[in-house]
């Protein structure tokens, strides 16, 4: 048993598991500071102490799902997948009492105010998982590369994709559907399909992204004629000139670069914020950390991540199972999208969307999804030192 106890302990990984405590502190303090002098709300220590909860119920996650190998989650995968859209299409359907939309949304099951689930949250995970099979399958069905076997696992791979996204843009959230469109990239990238097809058809998309935005600023009358809505465009028209839509949409973007800009290298000091930017413990939390602790506190944050990220590359190369390694992929994909769409977007760089930073923002669900993506990562680490030192 001692021996036991002493094999699990060396397979552990304690480096995620201390990068995860740094972000766990660095998540408190700054929403903490995000409460002392917003004037928003009079929970004092409340979102803190329920993040504190969001972080040991997310710890039990990793603790469960770090005991499953490769071939369970494989065999697990669609049942997983199925799990997911089923709360997804129970979200649309569900009545008010339970899921009632918020700020247009209905995006979660709020059956009171103090208890939310955004099931989107887990089902990126699940997708991860589920994309992650579709291509471990495909590649040990067809060993000799086609034209045909590629575009083959294009369409599979975008099918696994698109049907959880067409759930998600019912509720609707744009931001959740660009991170699953960011994981099914990723793992297309990974996923040994010929970089001529996938050149092309990303160059595609690029040309016809381009032409959008450039007919939503200079021609929107030609969108409106394909069914789309002005108010639609609203999110772009607002980031490209947020002083003009300083009272309504662009208002967010205006003081966030404002909280940020005023920062400049040190900050302001904990707890001292002076620009007023609604919920900023949320999806602004970034914009919190740069007017209190300045460039060097954002650095901080940022090099957290680019730890992370390296950390999980590590891991995605020392693996000797392609279904790990594609896992780690997926996750990777989600993490960096998350970082740079909301890092971006508190300084302008791109358009707000309602994506949180992983592991620092406040919200339940967003850490316990990001929570489950990192129990896969414990999970391969763990099993991983199972084969090398094993007698087979």
């Amino acid at each position: 048993m001692e021996r036991e106890t002493k094999m699990m302990g060396s397979r552990f990984d304690y480096q995620l598991a201390f990068l995860l405590f740094l972000f766990f502190c660095v998540s408190c303090i700054a929403i903490y500071g995000s409460q002392l002098t917003s004037g928003q709300y009079s929970e004092g220590l409340g979102f803190v102490y329920r993040q504190i909860l969001f972080y040991f119920v997310g710890s039990g996650i990793i603790a469960g799902v770090m005991f499953f190998d490769s071939d369970q989650l494989q065999r697990l995968s669609w049942y997983l997948y199925g799990f997911g859209l089923f709360l997804l299409g129970l979200l649309i359907i569900a009545p008010s009492s339970i899921a009632k939309p918020v700020n247009g949304a209905k995006s979660w099951f709020n059956p009171t105010s103090s208890l939310t689930f955004q099931p989107s949250e887990l089902v990126k995970t699940f997708v991860i998982i589920a994309i992650s099979h579709v291509i471990v399958k495909h590649n040990a069905k067809h060993t000799e590369k086609t034209v045909k076997t590629d575009f083959i696992l294009l369409f599979k791979i975008g099918l696994t994709a698109l049907v959880p996204i067409a759930f998600i843009m019912k509720q609707p959230d744009l931001g959740t559907a660009l991170v699953i469109i960011a994981i099914a990239t990723g793992l297309i990238l990974v996923s040994g399909i010929s970089w001529k097809i996938i050149t092309t058809i990303f160059l595609s998309i690029t040309l016809v992204a381009v032409t959008v935005f450039y007919l939503v600023l200079k021609a929107p009358n030609v969108l409106e004629a394909l069914g789309f809505h002005q108010y639609q465009f609203g999110r772009i028209t607002s980031w490209l000139n947020p002083e003009e839509y300083s009272s309504g949409e662009g208002y967010h973007l205006l003081n966030s670069m404002k909280a940020i800009g005023s920062g400049q290298i040190y900050g302001k000091g904990f707890g001292n914020s002076q620009v007023y930017i609604p919920e900023n413990h949320t999806d602004f939390i970034f914009s919190v950390i740069g007017e209190q602790f300045g460039f060097l506190g954002t650095s901080v944050v940022l090099s957290l991540f680019f730890l992370l990220v390296y950390h999980l590359i590590k891991v995605a190369m020392e693996t000797t199972e392609p279904f790990n390694s594609y896992l780690c992929a997926g996750v990777i994909s989600m993490i960096v999208f998350h970082v740079f769409q909301n890092a971006g977007m508190t300084i302008g760089l791109l358009p707000i969307t309602g994506i949180p930073l992983p592991f620092i923002s406040y919200g339940g669900s967003a850490i316990l999804g990001s929570m489950l993506g990192m129990g896969l990562i414990f999970g391969i680490r763990y099993h991983h030192r199972v084969y090398m030192f094993s007698d087979k």
